[in-house]
């Protein structure tokens, strides 16, 4: 299984976080050095958290007490001010959001595993998915998708405008999602219809059921779509007839760590709905479902592999 540079970042952030809290076993240690050696871009991720937390740890003690003793009303500002701002945050915590900087700022933002509803000022309603991140303007009626997923209600006729690297998106009485990738941004339209506007200024209008896709290259056309695919804003991981491996991929969204599997499982076929407030749970039940072991080396390495039988 691949993962992306971000996953990794994530992921060795998490092993250092670990490690600072003072409550890593000799068990995290040795699944520390197993996910270092299996792969050379886990070594080098891990090099590069290791050398941010000894340049934070050569700063003085007493620019970080500073900044903690200023007063609170000015804590966005500041946050919201130099680069050096990262300078007064502890390493592990900051390594531990496992975020870029315009992400770590953004007005905002869940870490990997959490969900977020803010009831917005206008009445408009938004929820953040797992590790995401979203700037809001009201004055402007803008919202910026920095990283992730969000999901917005729109319930009045004056139209808020959702930002992403692709492209905009115009919502007025409507309900949409949209989930920003590495290459691409997806927008489906629950309710009403929202207008998409690609880099180009080219524009389509996406009414309710409907999803399209958004990229450098431009828009493409809108298709119809499943609304379970969006159960996360319920807290429900839903599939149907889904290939583990696909299941596993969107699960591991919403776990902190490594989650890995053996290639074999990829092709099993995955149907039922998930709270996702208890993710070692799903994973206890597609063991039980299918037939398989899962192998907890620390609480942030798991793998799935099939169960061993007796000759």
């Amino acid at each position: 299984m691949s993962r992306t540079a971000p996953d990794v970042a994530r992921a060795a952030a998490q092993w250092l976080a670990l490690l600072e809290s003072g409550t890593a076993g000799e068990r995290d240690h040795a699944g520390l050095q197993q996910w270092r050696d299996s792969h050379p871009q886990h070594e080098q991720a891990w090099q590069k958290a290791q050398l941010l937390r000894q340049r934070f740890a050569e700063l003085p003690s007493s620019l970080a007490m500073a900044s903690l003793d200023r007063p609170q009303p000015g804590r966005r500002a500041v946050l919201k001010r130099a680069l050096g701002v990262a300078a007064l945050v502890p390493a592990a915590w900051l390594l531990s959001r496992q975020l870029p900087l315009d992400v770590w700022r953004a007005d905002l933002h869940t870490a990997t595993g959490e969900r977020k509803r803010v009831p917005l000022a206008d009445g408009s309603a938004l929820q953040l998915n797992t590790a995401s991140a979203v700037d809001v303007n009201l004055a402007q009626r803008r919202l910026t998708l920095v990283d992730g997923e969000m999901a917005l209600s729109v319930p009045g006729a004056a139209a808020l405008t959702v930002h992403t690297r692709y492209g905009q998106v115009i919502a007025s009485q409507a309900e949409v999602c949209v989930r920003q990738f590495a290459q691409a941004c997806v927008v489906s339209v629950l309710k009403g219809q929202v207008q998409v506007r690609d880099g180009a200024g080219h524009s389509a209008l996406v009414r309710g059921g409907q999803q399209i896709r958004l990229q450098a290259s431009g828009l493409g056309a809108p298709v119809p779509f499943d609304a379970l695919q969006l159960g996360w804003r319920d807290g429900v991981l839903t599939a149907q007839n889904q290939g583990l491996g696909d299941f596993l991929r969107e699960l591991d969204r919403y776990r902190p760590g490594v989650l890995r599997w053996d290639p074999s499982l990829e092709a099993l076929r995955v149907t039922g709905s998930f709270r996702l407030d208890d993710t070692d749970r799903i994973l206890s039940l597609l063991a039980t479902t299918h037939g398989l072991q899962v192998q907890w080396r620390t609480r942030y390495w798991v793998t799935l592999a099939p169960r061993k039988t007796l000759a």
